[in-house]
């Protein structure tokens, strides 16, 4: 029952032309846009000013804000490495202790 689904799928069938293509299901028929040499396929206008959409404000505005907030959100984040926990806690130690932990060279 599938095999024989599957064959009508992938049948060829005639065309006008009495040339036999294979027909495609998945394909909605040719899609291509000739360039048009603007981009986008906006003309520029003839006062050679382009008028801004009313949503491009906002996302400037909502885009390289947030990028600043990130920015100084990343740069005040407080220091979480295992690295300066560990070396906090070894001075802590060591200080209870009554150790040494700063290297000081012997002067010759």
């Amino acid at each position: 029952m599938i095999r024989a689904g599957l064959s009508t799928l992938t049948r060829p069938i005639a065309s006008s032309s009495r040339s036999v293509v294979a027909r495609r299901y998945a394909s909605h028929g040719p899609s291509y846009n000739p360039p048009s040499g603007y981009l986008f396929g906006e003309r520029p206008p003839k006062d050679g000013k382009r008028v801004k959409e009313s949503w491009e404000n906002i996302y400037y505005i909502g885009m390289f804000g947030g990028m600043a907030l990130a920015a100084v959100i990343i740069a005040y984040k407080p220091d979480t490495s295992i690295q300066t926990w560990a070396l906090k806690e070894a001075r802590a130690r060591l200080d209870a202790k009554g150790e040494e932990w700063e290297y000081k060279p012997k002067s010759a």
